[in-house]
Formats: C-alpha cells, sequence, structure tokens
C-alpha cells in the first residue's frame, strides 16, 4: 500500500456563476497523498467558466513574468516575491466531488484573483444598489502626472474624496444638507504618448443630485483648496443605464492591462493594444497600501457566514497547468478546460509587451 505524504492545506473561495454537475472527467486516483481542502471550492461543470480562468491565467502568467523581471531590475525582492506568487497561483488545482480546489495569491494584479473580488463585489452590492431610484455613474479626475508624482496624486485623490464625505455626513447629522451615499474605486491610466499617467474615480451613486453635489464639490476643493487647477471638461457623469455593467466598469481594481498606443482611439475595433509593464508596474507599486474599493453613505446587510469545516481527501484528482498548452492537465496529459487561446491574445502577449515605457 502507498504510503500518504503529509497533508498539503488548500483553499477554495466560492466563485459567481451557475452550478453545472460535472460531466467527462476523468476518474480520481485513491492512492493519492492525502490534502486538506477548505472552503466551497468553485464549479467544475460551467464551462465558459473554466475557459474564462484559463484565459485569465494565461494573462497573469505572462504580465507576473514581465513584473517580475522589471522588479529584479530595480532590486525590489520583496515585490518580486509578490509577483511569483502570482505567476504561481492556481498553478496547481485540485477537483473533488463536483468542486475545484487550488491556492489563491489574492493580490490585486492578478486576473485570476481580481476576477473572485468582482464577483464578490457584484453579489454583495447589487442587491442593494438595484433598490436605489436615480443611480448616477461619475469619473472624477485630476490632472494627469508624471510617475514619480503617482503616489501623491493618488493619496490625493483619496483625501480630497473623504474631506468631501465628512463635510455632508456632518451637514446631514444636522439635518441641513442631503446624504452621500454610493459606492467608489480608484482607477490609474497610462498613456503611452505622453508618458504620463492619470488617475482617477469611478463613482456610483443614488441620485442625480449627488452626482452633481459631488461633482461641484470635486471642482471647489481641486481649484480652491488645494490650488491644483481640473476642469469640469474632464469629469464626466451620466445616468445609470445597466447597473451591473455599470458596476463591473467601477471594479477594475487599480488599471487596465491593456493599453491602446494611439489614446485616441475609441474602438477596439482599430488600433493595436499593448502591455506597458514597467508603466503597470509603476501603478502597482503607487497605489500598495491604498484602498481601492469603497462605499459611502451605506452599511451592507448583515450575512451569517456559514463555516465550512476542512475535508481530508484522498480521492481527488490533481491539475498542473501548462504554459504550452494554456490549460490545466493531469499527469496523462488530459486537459481541464479545452481552451484554445486565440492566436491574436498570444501574439499580444508574446510580442507587444513593452518593458521599457513609462
Amino acid at each position: 500500500m502507498r504510503k500518504h505524504t503529509r497533508p498539503v492545506f488548500v483553499s477554495g473561495k466560492p466563485i459567481y456563476t451557475l452550478a453545472q454537475s460535472e460531466t467527462g472527467k476523468p476518474q480520481s486516483n485513491c492512492l493519492n497523498p492525502v490534502i486538506i481542502i477548505s472552503g466551497k471550492g468553485s464549479e467544475l461543470g460551467n464551462d465558459k467558466f473554466l475557459k474564462g480562468k484559463a484565459k485569465r491565467k494565461i494573462i497573469s502568467q505572462k504580465m507576473a513574468k514581465s513584473l517580475m523581471d522589471i522588479a529584479e531590475k530595480k532590486d525590489n525582492q520583496e515585490q518580486k516575491k509578490s509577483f511569483r506568487n502570482t505567476y504561481y497561483c492556481q498553478s496547481k488545482v485540485y477537483s473533488y466531488n463536483g468542486r475545484l480546489y487550488g491556492k489563491y495569491c489574492k493580490n490585486r494584479y492578478c486576473t485570476v484573483c481580481s476576477s473572485i473580488r468582482k464577483a464578490e463585489i457584484i453579489n454583495n452590492y447589487l442587491p442593494v444598489m438595484k433598490e436605489w431610484k436615480d443611480p448616477y455613474f461619475l469619473t472624477l479626475t485630476i490632472k494627469a502626472c508624471k510617475a514619480n508624482n503617482l503616489k501623491e496624486m493618488l493619496k490625493g485623490i483619496l483625501t480630497a474624496f473623504k474631506l468631501i464625505n465628512a463635510k455632508f455626513r456632518k451637514r446631514n447629522q444636522r439635518n441641513s444638507g442631503i446624504r452621500l451615499m454610493g459606492i467608489k474605486s480608484l482607477e490609474c491610466n497610462f498613456n503611452p504618448v505622453k508618458g504620463t499617467y492619470n488617475p482617477h474615480l469611478h463613482v456610483i451613486v443614488a441620485s442625480k443630485e449627488i452626482a452633481e453635489t459631488l461633482l461641484n464639490e470635486w471642482l471647489d476643493i481641486w481649484n480652491d483648496k488645494f490650488k491644483l487647477f481640473t476642469s469640469r471638461k474632464a469629469q464626466f457623469y451620466r445616468p445609470v443605464q445597466n447597473l451591473e455593467n455599470d458596476l463591473v466598469e467601477t471594479i477594475k481594481y487599480g488599471s487596465k492591462i491593456f493599453t491602446e498606443p494611439d489614446v485616441s482611439t475609441k474602438s477596439k475595433k482599430t488600433g493595436n493594444r499593448d502591455i506597458y509593464a514597467k508603466a503597470l508596474y509603476n501603478i502597482f507599486m503607487a497605489m500598495k497600501g491604498l484602498r481601492i474599493f469603497d462605499r459611502f453613505g451605506f452599511d451592507l446587510p448583515e450575512k451569517l457566514k456559514k463555516t465550512i469545516p476542512a475535508q481530508v481527501v484522498a480521492n481527488y484528482i490533481e491539475w498542473k497547468f501548462s504554459p504550452q498548452y494554456h490549460d490545466w492537465l493531469t499527469q496523462n496529459e488530459l486537459t481541464l478546460t479545452g481552451y484554445i487561446a486565440p492566436v491574436e491574445l498570444l501574439n499580444l502577449l508574446v510580442y507587444s509587451i513593452d518593458k521599457e515605457l513609462e
């Protein structure tokens, strides 16, 4: 009888997917070393989810490798280790009883982990926000800056919003002002033409009145108090037309990975897209320690958290991610997702990662 090795601890988190039964998967090997799985895991039968997971893994691994190289050049060993954790995030997963389990790096620049955070936010916030009768979407921004000023500008944006919110919270407590209520997310884009960074907030609020109040206060605090001019033209607001789509737009977790080299290009169908790895590195470093997503003016309903006991299992299937096949494989080279990466995506990840421009 095969001797069992020391148990391995594997965590699993619920994913926002439709439950489907597992079909056509290989049988598990009962002579496996025992492992400990925890959490709910994620559904195995959802083909769309599995293929999306494979696509995110490819992008995340390629991006993490480039970021590791940049961290090495800058002799930032701590950050290199963090990018390495993202590179190996979900590289080994286990299927058991129709669900998938594996370790997550939980880094905000990991596309695999970010998709889980987005799903959790949608699950938690969408039901509450659907009760808002007249929601509005805003983008609040300031002047673009160079990389060496980015951290300061990002902190300034959060400070400015905090001051505005505190001002109206006090007024509302005295029954002399409206109640600001919404969600906000900090984001930064890179302009490869000018070599500048555009830090800004995406905000969804409960009414048009709140949107207009925030916009006016934003202009006042930057132009009058902080003495850093920002124009009304640079700001943007509109009624929410599709709440879930706008919520997804708001929770991007920091920065777009793909950037149009020509920032005037409006359509994704025109112009080539690139990954500016050094610029992304600068954005991630500037955002380190800052709160990216938050709510204001309301609380979420309390949910009873169900404690799911860990399980010691041996009759599982182990899958290892293969960069060559863009999929997770068993020892017999059976694939988990059957994902076939488009040629355009592979060309982008091979030929269009810029490690110098910042």
